[in-house]
């Protein structure tokens, strides 16, 4: 099978989500102009670059995060992870302006150290962002559409001190969910390792 534009009726429900997968969940924290927390789950998201560190989010439609996150120069990522499953998904709810998302889902607010947005302090690891550049997005044909590409640096670290071992973050231990396509997730359960080849 392949289309372009036509989805054949074999394919109900677009199938790009389920064959982008998995992917990692962007649960970004933001803050409105009256200084209130936000916080949204987005699965278009995910690092771009090291050295320094940069992480991507995309949203569609000017949601509160993207606006946020462009006219406070900052936004905060915290991992989403099987634990906190329930919460993740009770924050994507289209909650008006003003709404702090950390309180209905019952979350403590993590104190940042060099921005002023919170994160999930819950979380096994959690990343402070200055805001590089918010870009609307165009179609082929140069025509501008409502979904918008945010970029950020990571300006501080944050890791709970459990999920540190050998050195190294835990990964497996902090069992990361993803999403997948339709209403399916994914979770972390199993790592294995494979080097490069030498030259």
């Amino acid at each position: 099978m392949n289309y372009g534009d036509d989805r054949p009726n074999a394919l109900p429900h677009s199938p790009f989500k389920a064959i982008i997968a998995p992917r990692p969940i962007g649960w970004i924290g933001t803050l409105d102009p009256g200084g209130k927390a936000n916080l949204a789950p987005y699965s278009f998201f995910n690092a771009i670059g090291s050295n320094p560190d940069m992480v991507m989010f995309s949203s569609e439609g000017a949601k509160h995060s993207s606006t946020y996150a462009r006219e406070r120069g900052e936004f905060t990522f915290s991992l989403s992870t099987e634990d906190l499953a329930k919460q993740m998904n009770i924050s994507s709810g289209d909650e008006p302006s003003g709404v702090n998302e950390f309180e209905i889902a019952g979350l403590e607010c993590g104190t940042p150290v060099v921005i002023q947005t919170p994160f999930v302090a819950a979380s096994p690891a959690a990343l402070e962002c200055v805001t590089l550049e918010v870009r609307q997005l165009s179609d082929r044909h140069g025509t501008l559409l409502d979904r918008y590409l945010v970029i950020g640096e990571v300006v501080q670290t944050h890791i709970r001190d459990e999920y540190i071992k050998d050195g190294r973050f835990d990964t497996e231990a902090a069992r990361p969910i993803a999403r997948m396509g339709y209403h399916d997730y994914s979770t972390v359960t199993e790592a294995w390792e494979m080097r490069r080849p030498k030259r």
